[in-house]
């Protein structure tokens, strides 16, 4: 209304001080909870980096790997709990999404680079140059049957009408994709971690560009790239779309992204020979390439969903979030207007919060007679 751009292209729906086309990761992969305490997230996987760095520098290898393989589900699992986003079934929920999914990674990921093998190790020691056999099982097999395994958990509980939301689906998809990405590392990375303290070295660089691709950059992209076909799976109005061709087009947008994180990252392993820390920091560059285009693709799916979302309800003679009685929006805390599923004031949209906190209702005069006395 007040620029009038009807795509709102200027302000993020779940982040109205934002624009859509920005790599803002807290408020793309977390937005139930952006608006009240972006920080504390941005503080947390602050102090996992740092200490993953460290720990790396110093040659405590297992501790690196232990700290980069459960930073971000750690972080993500705790901003599930502290946004309440399914009220009294948080435990099953989180079990079936993560749980699930990360038994399976650690199966499949065994299973390939173990059974199967690959003609390289976890750094890249391989003097002979790139494997025809090995970057078959990187773009083909690896990405193809990791992503099926991803699409399990957050498919079925998408598929339950108490989690048939566009957000519940792009959410199940990040609880997924991170919990993948926590054991598939594990697996990939057990040797450092029985290897022991390895002490500070010429390959400490080495180590910092793995744990730092392996720990942040791969989870965010797994979990990025799930959470779109989630979301797709979810779809808009009332319950969920189902195997729509847009989420076969979700799917194999999810399965083309992790065959070029996995391609690049093993080509790009050969630059400047055996063991070479160019290679481990140019992989991170290209994983954060993929990661910012997922995230500017994650922002456009999730803002046109809930302004869509939005004028249905309205179509419909206007949501229950806030219908009748006083509510107030869970950002500026400013009132909202009855049948609103944006705030006034600062533009926030009313779908983007936790369903507990959907239209929370002032206190009766009883209970503000009470808290006066």
């Amino acid at each position: 209304m007040r620029t009038g751009d009807s795509e709102r292209k200027n302000a993020y729906a779940a982040r109205p001080d934002e624009p859509v086309a920005s790599f803002k990761l807290v408020s793309t992969i977390m937005p139930q909870g952006s608006g009240k305490q972006p920080y504390t997230y941005k503080v947390a996987l602050g102090i996992a980096l740092l200490l993953t760095v460290v720990t790396a520098a110093l040659g405590a290898l297992p501790v690196a790997i232990m700290v980069a393989a459960f930073a971000i589900p750690i972080v993500y699992i705790i901003y599930l709990y502290d946004v309440n986003l399914w009220e009294d079934e948080p435990i099953p929920v989180v079990a079936a999404a993560f749980v699930l999914t990360g038994l399976l990674a650690w199966l499949f990921t065994w299973i390939w680079s173990d059974r199967i093998g690959l003609s390289l190790d976890a750094i890249g020691n391989n003097t002979t140059g790139p494997s025809l056999r090995d970057l078959l099982i990187l773009l083909l097999l690896v990405p193809v049957v990791s992503e099926l395994i991803r699409q399990i958990g957050p498919l079925y509980l998408a598929s339950r009408p108490r989690y048939d939301d566009l957000m519940d689906g792009f959410t199940f998809g990040v609880v997924a994709g991170v919990g993948y990405a926590c054991f598939e590392t594990l697996v990939l990375h057990w040797g450092w971690i029985n290897g022991g303290f390895a002490g500070p070295g010429s390959s400490a660089g080495t180590w910092i560009s793995i744990v730092l691709l392996h720990g942040f950059i791969k989870p965010l992209v797994y979990g990025s790239a799930t959470g779109l076909a989630g979301a797709e799976f979810s779809g808009l109005g009332e319950g969920y779309d189902g195997f729509t061709p847009r989420w076969v087009g979700g799917l194999l947008q999810a399965m083309v992204v992790n065959a070029l994180f996995q391609g690049g990252i093993y080509l790009l392993g050969f630059v400047g020979g055996r063991g070479s820390t160019i290679g481990a920091v140019l992989g991170i560059v290209w994983g954060l390439l993929l990661l910012g285009a997922l995230i500017i693709r994650v922002r456009t799916v999730l803002h046109k969903g809930l302004l869509e979302a939005a004028l249905e309800s309205a179509a419909r003679g206007g949501s229950n979030h806030a219908s009748g009685e006083l509510a107030f929006c869970s950002r500026c805390e400013m009132p909202l207007l009855p049948q609103s599923d944006f705030c006034s004031a600062c533009g926030n949209s009313v779908r983007s919060v936790p369903k507990s906190a959907r239209g929370v209702t002032a206190p009766t005069a009883a209970t503000s007679g009470e808290t006066q006395a």
